[in-house]
This record gives C-alpha cells, sequence and structure tokens, in this order.
C-alpha cells in the first residue's frame, strides 16, 4: 500500500526552498520518523509526481538529491530504493513533533581556559605576507555598503537611543525571529524566537551550554580528532574527556555504542557537517544510528553546525537537530562563518527552559550584544541579501576549493595526503613522516607564509602531524603563490 505521500510531504508555494529540496526533506523526515523503512522501494518517478502533483523532473532531482545524500540507491529496472543498512527506526504517531520540549538546565561555575601557543607565530604580518587561516571567509565578499547604509539608516532614526531602552532578552527580538525563520528555512528545524539565544559567535554558545550541563567529575564524549577549543572548554568544567574515532564516514557510532555500554556519560560533542577539523561529512547511515543513541542513552548533545550553508557537491544533509531528539540536543551556528571574523554573532537554539538559562547566563559576560549589528543583519536575512550572499560565495568557495585541492594534489604528493571534502572552507592536510609539521610551521614565516589554521602534532594529538588550510579566503593568485611557497618550504625542510 502506497503511504499519503501529499499529505506527509506539504509543499509550500512560493517558499525560499525548491520544490525539489522540499521534497527530498520530507522523504529524509518520514525516513528518520521510521514511517518509510530501510529496503523500502519509493513510487516512480512518475507516480510520485502524480500523487504530489509536481512535474516528474522534479521528483527526479529530488531522488537525485537523496541519492547523493546517501539515503537510496537506483537499482536498474527496479527503482529507487531506500538504503537497506540504515538502522530500523520505530514508526511514531502522526502527531505533530516538537523538537525541543521542556528539559532541565544546571548552571555550574565558571573555570578558566589556558594559552595556546604555538611554532612560528607571530604577532603582526607585513602587508605582502600570505597567511593561510583555519577556513574563514571572504571578507572582500562581504556586503559592507549594505551594512554601511543600515547603520546610517539606524542613526538617522534615532534606533540606538531607543535600544538602550530596552532589556536585552537573548539578543535583539528583531535577529531572533529573522534568524528562527532562517534557519527553518535552511534547516528545517522548526522553532520560534523563544527557542533561540544570539551569542557572540559559536565560541560563546558552546561555553555557555557546557557551564549550563557540565559539573566537575561529569563523563564527556567528543570525537578523535576534536576542535581543541571545546576540549578546553570541557576540561575547564572539571569534565573527564572520552574520545571516539573519526573515519572517513563522520564519527564510528560502533565505537560510540560500545563506550556507552561502559559507564553513564554526561554529554556528547559532536560536528556531523564538515567536522572541525578532518572536514569530513558524517554519512546518512550513522547520523540515524547517532540519534538512535542519542534516544536510548539519554545523552545531552551539543551539535556545533559551524559552516553549514558552504556544501558543495549536493545540498547539505539537515542537522540532528532537525530530526525528533526529545530535547536533548543544544544547536550551534554563527554568522562569522557567513560573513568574517568581525562578525560576531552566533546564535543556541535550544529547549525554552535552557535558553532562559542561557540567556541568564550570558549576561554574566555579556550584559548586552551588539544591537546596532544586530539590527542590520536581520533586515539582510529579512530582505534576502544575506540569502545571495551565501549564493555567490558558494559558488566562489566550490571554485577555490578545486583549485587549492589540484594544486596541492599535483605539486606535493610525496609530502601530503588529504581528501578533498563535500563542502567547507578549509583542507586537512596530512604530511607524511619525513615532514615534520613543526619544522614547517616554525620555518614557513621566512618565506613569508604563515599557516595559522589548526595543528595538531603535539601532546594527545602527535601521531596525526596534519594542518587545516583554509582556501575560501585567498583568491586564485593568493592561492597558488601560497602552496607554491608551500612547496618550497617543504623541499627546504
Amino acid at each position: 500500500m502506497t503511504l499519503p505521500f501529499n499529505t506527509l510531504i506539504p509543499i509550500e508555494r512560493p517558499s525560499h526552498l525548491p520544490v525539489y529540496i522540499q521534497v527530498s526533506n520530507g522523504l529524509v523526515n518520514l525516513i528518520r520518523d521510521g514511517k518509510i523503512t530501510p529496503g523500502t522501494f519509493l513510487p516512480g518517478t512518475r507516480e510520485m509526481a502524480e500523487l504530489l502533483s509536481i512535474h516528474r523532473k522534479t521528483t527526479i532531482n529530488a531522488y537525485d538529491e537523496l541519492a547523493a545524500q546517501g539515503w537510496i540507491e537506483a537499482l536498474p529496472r527496479k527503482g529507487f530504493r531506500v538504503v537497506p543498512d540504515l538502522p530500523i527506526v520505530k514508526p511514531r504517531t502522526f502527531k505533530p513533533k516538537n523538537n525541543f520540549p521542556a528539559a532541565p538546565a544546571i548552571l555550574p561555575e565558571l573555570l578558566a581556559l589556558p594559552a595556546l601557543v604555538r611554532p612560528g607565530a607571530v604577532s603582526a604580518y607585513s602587508e605582502d605576507d600570505l597567511v593561510v587561516d583555519d577556513g574563514f571567509p571572504d571578507t572582500q565578499l562581504t556586503p559592507y555598503s549594505s551594512f554601511l547604509q543600515l547603520y546610517r539608516q539606524q542613526l538617522q532614526l534615532g534606533q540606538p537611543q531607543k535600544a538602550w531602552l530596552n532589556k536585552d532578552e537573548g539578543g535583539l527580538m528583531h535577529l531572533r525571529s529573522s534568524s528562527a525563520g532562517f534557519l527553518n528555512q535552511t534547516r528545517g528545524l522548526n522553532i520560534t524566537e523563544e527557542r533561540l539565544m544570539i551569542t557572540r559567535g559559536a565560541q560563546m554558545a558552546i561555553y555557555i551550554t557546557a557551564a549550563l550541563l557540565i559539573r566537575p567529575g561529569d563523563n564527556v564524549i567528543v570525537s578523535e580528532p576534536n576542535y581543541f577549543m571545546a576540549d578546553h572548554i570541557f576540561q575547564s568544567m572539571g569534565a573527564v574527556i572520552h574520545r571516539v574515532p573519526v573515519d572517513q564516514e563522520g564519527m564510528d557510532t560502533d565505537r560510540l555504542a560500545a563506550l556507552l555500554q561502559t559507564g553513564s556519560f554526561r554529554l556528547l560533542y559532536v560536528i556531523p557537517h564538515h567536522h572541525h577539523p578532518t572536514t569530513v561529512t558524517m554519512s546518512s547511515a550513522r547520523r540515524m544510528h547517532l540519534l538512535n543513541l542519542i534516544k536510548q542513552h539519554q545523552l545531552w548533545v551539543i551539535e556545533d553546525d559551524y559552516d553549514y550553508d558552504f556544501h558543495y557537491r549536493n545540498n547539505p544533509i539537515l542537522p540532528l537537530a532537525s530530526a525528533e531528539h526529545e530535547g536533548r540536543i543544544i544547536y550551534i551556528g554563527s554568522y562569522t562563518k557567513l560573513l568574517g571574523p568581525s562578525f560576531r554573532i552566533g546564535y543556541l537554539v535550544a529547549a525554552r527552559q535552557i535558553v532562559e538559562q542561557a540567556i541568564k547566563y550570558r549576561r554574566l559576560m555579556d550584559i548586552r550584544g551588539d544591537f546596532m549589528m544586530e539590527s542590520a543583519l536581520a533586515t539582510l536575512i529579512d530582505n534576502g541579501a544575506l540569502g545571495r550572499h551565501i549564493k555567490r560565495s558558494k559558488k566562489i568557495y566550490a571554485t577555490r576549493m578545486e583549485l587549492a585541492a589540484g594544486l596541492i594534489a599535483g605539486t606535493l604528493p610525496h609530502a601530503i595526503h588529504f581528501n578533498k571534502p563535500q563542502g567547507g572552507m578549509a583542507l586537512w592536510l596530512k604530511f607524511r613522516e619525513d615532514y615534520p609539521l613543526a619544522r614547517i610551521l616554525a620555518k614557513a614565516p621566512s618565506r613569508k607564509l604563515h599557516l595559522t589554521g589548526s595543528a595538531y602534532f603535539e601532546g594527545h594529538n602527535s601521531d596525526y602531524n596534519s594542518l587545516r588550510f583554509g582556501f575560501a579566503s585567498l583568491p586564485a593568485d593568493q592561492l597558488k603563490n601560497a602552496i607554491t611557497t608551500l612547496a618550497a618550504v617543504i623541499a627546504g625542510s
């Protein structure tokens, strides 16, 4: 019997999302909810088009998108089938779901972060220096003129004086509302502004969440390797860190499942999309397995989705937080990766009670946000300027990734190994044993090359000898010069 797809997959016209993306997202949700089980054949493209009253080509595009994301497979002369080895999910009722229901929150004391040092670090750069960062956007693409125009309008209307009269409740309400709409359209979170708080970047959001949830002695699970600043935050809270390896499908959820059988764990920190530092995107099968483990073991989860919008091979896979998770996931992201390092605006999405506690905690370090920038950004979201900026930047960054990957693969295969990621703004370069990264980092500045991306070569990371090479912020000529100079540094090491 065919499911009533015409009612299960509502299509909005007009909508920010293309119809084929609405269809593919709807089918993903049905698979994750257990309404379509692994191994099930989907209706043919012609039949599905008739069921949904759409063009057959739209259905074909939706199925192609699902196949690219690893949810379905095409079988010759048989049709499209949901990948059989996805974890089986028990079907749920058809009642509307609340992804962020009520949940408790706890506020432990603050502790300090350690200082960070590395070989070859300098306090300032000269004009002709080449700086390869961790994976930041190109600020030459940032719509500064639009921000400037909106700042002027605010000043002329006297809005700064009015804004100071309002109590800060987790960021400017206009931006909270616009951000909720933006995340609903692009990530399928289904939230309202009361479940979202504005922060000074994703780093603040991670810190606040950790401070709310972690007590000294709590067991916290992270990936191996992991975003090192998150490690420092959790350790500063007194957490005991447990590490689960990452491979080409993301965090190994079988290893995670085995770890969860050994004791009680408080929190999981995970970056499913463009994992930091390795740039790997978690497979669909592992995402479903991970969601099952979260529910089974009642884990708190920080989902760090720092550069979701820059995915090049296909559309980004929906976040874990877009699925039902009983309010256990705190979803974190940032506008900094879209606009530039100086735009310190991020967001935290969670159950309402957690957001309320997070707002109180933020006041301990930041009484009021940058309301003028928040107001300008909200307007750019509302008028579509941010979406146009993302679309333009995405094309440019995709081209730069191909250029960087081609140059490194062509000139340094003897020294560097890497896998080209599905998206993001950096490559994860693994230097071979004969080329110690510490030595390269120390020698590069003498040739006016500064490799400032996250480097993993000491302590418990000593076996990696790896570096994040940010390509997005560098135009083609600078990318070529940087890689040519890196080749010279390696040759002289």
